[in-house]
């Protein structure tokens, strides 16, 4: 019997813990050799406890709320699309995950900066949300 999480299951999980604000917590579903890389910034944090001293370090104006808008999964891969806050910091990240044998061993995440719509587009395009 096979008793390890599907690798959709453990971003699903992931996610959960993520909103409980306790990033050591997540280290649990996280590869001890994770590397997480964030391309806009230049960035890449190896390490699942390196991960959870970054989130925990992150300047917040509160708790951070975390809901889960999308979710695709095909073999050992999940991509995710979320909408967090901390009540002052909005964000909609786009999460690439790899999970092998229960564990995230690799995460890509592109955190995308709203932007006011081109005015030229007004007549062609309907409000978001």
């Amino acid at each position: 019997m096979n008793d390890v999480p599907s690798p959709e299951a453990v971003v699903r999980e992931f996610w959960r813990r993520m909103a409980t604000n306790d990033f050591f917590a997540v280290t649990q579903l996280l590869a001890d050799d994770l590397v997480v890389e964030w391309p806009q910034s230049g960035e890449r944090f190896r390490g699942a406890t390196t991960f959870a001293r970054v989130n925990a370090a992150y300047p917040t104006n509160g708790r951070w709320r975390f809901s889960l808008n999308q979710l695709v999964a095909s073999g050992d891969q999940v991509v995710t699309q979320v909408s967090l806050t901390d009540g002052h910091q909005p964000a909609e990240p786009i999460s690439f995950f790899t999970v092998r044998d229960g564990r995230i061993v690799h995460l890509r995440e592109y955190w995308p900066e709203p932007f006011a719509p081109a005015a030229w587009r007004h007549a062609l395009a309907d409000p978001v949300g």
